[in-house]
């Protein structure tokens, strides 16, 4: 099968919310304090257009909604994005998609922010692997309280040097 990825599209929200959905009991999160309870989870195409947020979807070769990823800014967090809402449907595991749009995201998440904070649950074990082979490094405590309190393991990615980095090449 092929793949395909673009920016979302207002005919994809309901799509999109419906693949999150899925992974989310998939892995025992469809309860508060995760995506699940998440209000903006059905209007992707709104909450994405602003500046320093994108979304891009996964589609499979009839051009249906199979995954996606998003970049949006943290709260309380200057210059610190999050990587939003990666899911993938099992069928698109394994194909490389899920590889570009980690690329698609921190050229995105590069051009706006210095570094790149996401959430996730511990259970997700091909997902925890997935991060740090990408060269996020696991926090001890969330960056900054969340709405995603439910959540157990967190990463950060430098995206830019820091001053102190460039001093020392």
């Amino acid at each position: 099968m092929s793949y395909s990825i673009r920016e979302i599209q207002p005919q994809d929200n309901a799509r999109v919310e419906e693949v999150i959905r899925t992974c989310l009991i998939e892995f025992g999160g469809n309860h508060a304090g995760l995506a699940w309870s998440d209000p903006d989870l059905g209007r992707f195409s709104e909450v994405y257009a602003r500046e320093g947020r994108r979304y891009w979807v996964v589609l499979d070769e009839n051009g249906i909604v199979v995954g996606g990823a998003g970049i949006g800014e943290l709260p309380n967090a200057p210059g610190v994005c999050e990587l939003q809402k990666m899911y993938c449907l099992p069928k698109v595991r394994g194909t490389g998609m899920a590889h570009k749009l980690m690329a698609l995201a921190m050229d995105y998440a590069t051009a706006h922010y210095d570094r790149c904070y996401i959430e996730t649950l511990s259970n997700m074990h091909a997902a925890n692997k997935f991060y740090q082979g990408h060269g996020f490094r696991q926090l001890s405590a969330p960056l900054v309280a969340t709405e995603h309190y439910a959540c157990d393991v967190w990463y950060l990615k430098e995206l830019r040097p820091t001053p102190q980095d460039a001093a020392s090449c």
